[in-house]
């Protein structure tokens, strides 16, 4: 048993920025499932937006990320986080991260799709994320302690099933350890894994999202998830993200003919929001129709783009030519483990930062390089609190306490759960094409109903009462995303309209009148007769 004053699950941005500004004389411990730089933030080749020239206005930051994001935002929380973004990036910039600038020492700005603005912060071309979680590590202090290859399967909730106190874990060598603190933070990212096709790292499968929800939190806004129009396509198979920066910069969707696919479709063309750009090439890609980004217009793309040039090399795709073979998968979801924007959860103790959590930022769907500004705006923001909230503050809070109620918790769920579920879980290889074919990028009814009635089989009931103890890493992977899925097929069965991220093809248009609020996903625990019962309900409020 370890105790420690904060435990970070997840190492990407939001873990990292929210290290980084805690005080030194507490002991963090950062828990994360593979490598520190194994999640999607390293990956992320897009970048930072921020309105920091000297044309734009946060103002209008605001209004393209409601836009965006189907007017579903947390307005006054988009508002504060488009103006807190230009001090955020300039705070980065003073401290040594460096970014791409231009010939006078300014910052080198670029558009992104949705944007009405140049106002995309770069580092590195594409390499953003990486240069960016590679300055944050460097700058951790003695403090931070790092357990690599640690996977967290299960929330401690104190005696009374109201607080989180810790979390158990299985180590590199096997065995389950736990881990206890006061303040014990979800910075997993997300479950693009749950898709057969995504530009997600292999880490991502909806971990924290499980979690909370096993302990009972609050999720939000399931249903929408956003689908990148541009994953390198090879042989079958998704081979990567072609970013976004890509068509900013001149590139076009394009047939084998060189017909260009978005005019006509939106105004914006190219650059229209994620939602419409990725439903057009899987209209196209439905009828066996394989779609290009042209990219014959961008001078010097090798230098510009690097990390997509050595990308397309390493898969026989010959850059010269012009023409990158794409198609849409799972990129970013926008629903999550329902916070605040200090990171709180419906459970005191618990918090959610990065793409684990819902804070009505990015609404139906989020606008193009606001994740990493997030995952820095929210981070910081829950530094700030737990700063502000020592443990001596907290109500029930004393660490010395923790022990005595993890054992009469314990005590408690050994009468509770006197024998080992063992059921059966889906392939994995299954729930990813299934996911793909009736829960993706165009729903109807009667598909959400298939894939629902299919996940059924597997008892999530049974799954969410049982103990996880004996289970290996790689069935607690397949548990996650079994639960994850079934979170997000029922929601987008729930939501009869179409709004971002969500697209019903059998209710197509939005529907304002019924649907311009969250969806939020209670789960209820109460003990009975010596069981769990679980009382399961998706409320809309």
């Amino acid at each position: 048993m370890k105790q420690s004053n904060v435990i970070i699950v997840g190492s990407g941005i939001a873990a990292l920025q929210l290290a980084n500004k805690l005080p030194k004389d507490l002991n963090v411990i950062i828990l994360t499932k593979k490598e520190m730089t194994a999640g999607n933030s390293y990956l992320a080749q897009g970048g930072v937006a921020a309105a920091v020239a000297p044309s734009d206005d946060p103002y209008f930051h605001y209004l393209d990320t409601m836009e965006a994001g189907g007017h579903h935002n947390n307005s006054e929380a988009v508002l504060e986080i488009t103006k807190k973004a230009p001090e955020l990036i300039k705070g980065l910039w003073q401290s040594g991260c460096r970014f791409d600038e231009d010939g006078e020492g300014k910052l080198l700005l670029g558009m992104e799709g949705a944007h009405s603005e140049k106002r995309i912060v770069h580092s590195g071309g594409d390499a953003t994320g990486k240069h960016m979680v590679d300055f944050l590590l460097s700058n951790l202090d003695a403090n931070i302690s790092i357990e690599q290859s640690t996977f967290v399967y299960e929330l401690i909730l104190d005696s009374e099933g109201t607080r989180c106190i810790g979390v158990k874990a299985k180590c590199m060598d096997g065995t389950n350890e736990t881990y206890l603190a006061p303040h014990v933070v979800l910075a997993t990212g997300g479950c693009g894994q749950v898709f057969a096709f995504t530009s997600n790292a292999d880490t991502t499968t909806g971990d924290g999202m499980a979690l909370a929800y096993r302990a009972g939190a609050e999720l939000a806004d399931m249903e929408f998830v956003q689908f990148h129009p541009t994953l390198l396509y090879v042989d079958g198979k998704t081979r990567g993200l072609i970013s976004e920066a890509v068509r900013g910069e001149g590139g076009v969707l394009v047939t084998a003919e060189g017909k260009r696919i978005m005019d006509g479709i939106h105004p914006l063309k190219d650059l229209a929001p994620r939602h419409i750009v990725s439903q057009t090439i899987y209209d196209y890609s439905r009828r066996g129709i394989q779609i290009f980004l042209d990219i014959t217009t961008i001078d010097d793309f090798s230098s510009r783009f690097p990390t997509i040039s050595k990308l397309c090399s390493e898969h026989g795709i010959d850059i010269d030519k012009g023409l990158i073979p794409v198609v849409p998968g799972s990129h970013f979801i926008m629903g999550g483990v329902k916070t605040d924007l200090h990171g709180r959860t419906s459970i005191s103790g618990l918090y959610a930062i990065g793409e684990a959590a819902c804070t009505g930022i990015h609404g139906a769907n989020r606008l193009a390089s606001n994740s990493l500004l997030e995952g820095m705006f929210v981070g910081g923001n829950l530094a700030d609190w737990i700063n502000s909230h020592q443990v001596a503050n907290i109500e029930e809070a004393s660490i010395m306490d923790i022990p005595n109620q993890v054992a009469k918790r314990e005590a408690r769920m050994c009468i509770l759960n006197q024998t080992v579920f063992d059921g059966e879980l889906p392939d994995m290889a299954l729930l990813k094409e299934t996911m793909m074919d009736r829960t993706g990028i165009v729903r109807t009814k009667e598909l959400l109903t298939l894939q629902n009635e299919w996940l059924a089989q597997f008892s999530l009931e049974e799954w969410l009462e049982a103990r996880l103890d004996h289970l290996q890493p790689s069935e607690l992977n397949r548990l996650f995303m079994y639960i994850t899925a079934s979170l997000i097929t029922q929601s987008a069965l729930d939501r009869t309209e179409s709004r971002g991220g969500h697209y019903r093809k059998d209710f197509p248009h939005e529907d304002n009148a019924n649907w311009m609020k969250k969806q939020i996903i209670h789960q209820r625990k109460n003990v009975k007769d010596g069981k769990h019962e679980f009382n399961q309900t998706a409320l809309a409020t």
